[in-house]
């Protein structure tokens, strides 16, 4: 009996979806109701207040055309085969671009190009790519414009939400062969794959 008393009690959820179980479920519903009444009452409200109601829950974290490279720093890994240098590209914006120094060249290589960098929105990426080419080439050089332009990519896509392959083009392929460099173990079972 006290089922079905209990049952009698709890108010019936609109459009057939059962009795409420709880606080939570009456205050779901209150809040969707109060939603809608606030989102009605803004269609006679002008435009930028409107604009700005909409998108008041869009993430704010990054805005591309305001965006300022503010440093660049080099950090170089320790115990792999060969010079492994890594770019890291820093903003305005607290977002942060990698790239690689190919080629075991020196880091110096990369870092000789952050003056001709500082200031300047990294979403141009072509643009302050032809400003550095000319100091790299086909030498161990050209390994710093190389990972300085890979943080730059980076960052672009960090920027935008979008990953980079989606900026060159689109996915070309849906495999694609990797290489791998051999190990500094003596032991060959180290390099057969699981």
């Amino acid at each position: 009996m006290s089922e079905a008393v209990n049952s009698a009690e709890q108010p019936e959820r609109p459009q057939g979806r059962g009795p409420l179980r709880g606080r939570r479920d009456l205050l779901k519903m209150t809040a969707l109701g109060v939603g809608g009444l606030s989102l009605g009452s803004m269609a006679f409200a002008p435009v930028e207040d409107q604009v700005a109601y909409v998108s008041q829950k869009v993430s704010r974290a990054s805005k591309p055309s305001q965006l300022k490279i503010t440093d660049m720093r080099i950090a170089v890994l320790d115990g792999v085969p060969f010079t492994s240098p890594i770019v890291r590209i820093d903003t305005n914006q607290g977002i942060s671009g990698y790239g690689e120094v190919r080629d075991d060249a020196d880091k110096r290589y990369a870092l000789e190009l952050k003056s001709r960098l500082l200031g300047e929105n990294p979403c141009n990426v072509e643009m302050l790519f032809r400003r550095i080419k000319q100091f790299g080439g086909h030498g161990r050089r050209g390994g710093g414009v190389s990972g300085v332009e890979m943080a730059l990519w980076d960052l672009a896509g960090k920027a935008y939400g979008v990953p980079v392959f989606q900026m060159l083009g689109g996915a070309y392929r849906k495999k694609i062969r990797l290489y791998t460099d051999t190990t500094e173990s003596e032991d060959p079972r180290s390099t057969r794959s699981a």
